[in-house]
């Protein structure tokens, strides 16, 4: 969604429980769902737990649970609605959720998110493994992101990722529609 400006920091929240979680899965289950990298060329240096997809049939999606639905659920739906209740209009739908694994060396090369339903949706990230090697720009300017803080980006801008360090970056992500008004 264009927000107006290159990201939004939405503040501190409690991202532990979700990092444990995601960091307790095993290897076998960050490959069993491939459809982003399969999708978009840009994601190929990534590796996905997928807990919600939207297929793209707009204005009407199917939302389906994928198998990151049952391995991080539990962790990830109390900090999804803090982050909503706290700046975001109530009866939205949750179109996609996911742990994103950029790795060590890896890169998202600068794009656009260009369907619909990322022009109609809030992109929000909260990093749960990084540092000061990672690089995220929009716009190619910085957008600096702190683990246990959350984000909103603006994916209708020009961004990238670059994971200069020698562990995987992981972000949780979610894009978030709200109700017509």
């Amino acid at each position: 969604m264009d927000i107006g400006i290159a990201y939004r920091a939405l503040g501190r929240v409690d991202s532990a429980p979700l990092c444990a979680a995601t960091l307790a899965q095993d290897e076998a289950a960050w490959t069993e769902q491939d459809i982003r990298q399969r999708r978009y060329d840009v994601h190929h240096h990534t590796e996905s737990l997928v807990m919600l997809f939207c297929s793209e049939d707009w204005p009407d999606p199917e939302i389906t649970r994928e198998a990151g639905w049952d391995r991080l659920a539990d962790a990830a739906l109390p900090l999804m609605q803090a982050i909503l209740a706290a700046g975001y209009p109530a009866d939205g739908t949750i179109l996609r959720a996911m742990a994103a694994r950029l790795k060590p060396g890896g890169r998202i090369r600068p794009h656009v998110d260009a369907l619909a339903s990322f022009r109609a949706a809030h992109r929000i990230h909260v990093p749960l493994t990084g540092g000061p090697a990672v690089r995220f720009t929009i716009d190619g300017q910085p957008c600096p992101m702190t683990i246990g803080e959350a984000y909103e980006i603006n994916n209708q801008r020009v961004h990238s990722v670059m994971n200069l360090g020698a562990t995987p970056r992981i972000s949780f992500i979610f894009d978030y529609l709200p109700a017509p008004r």
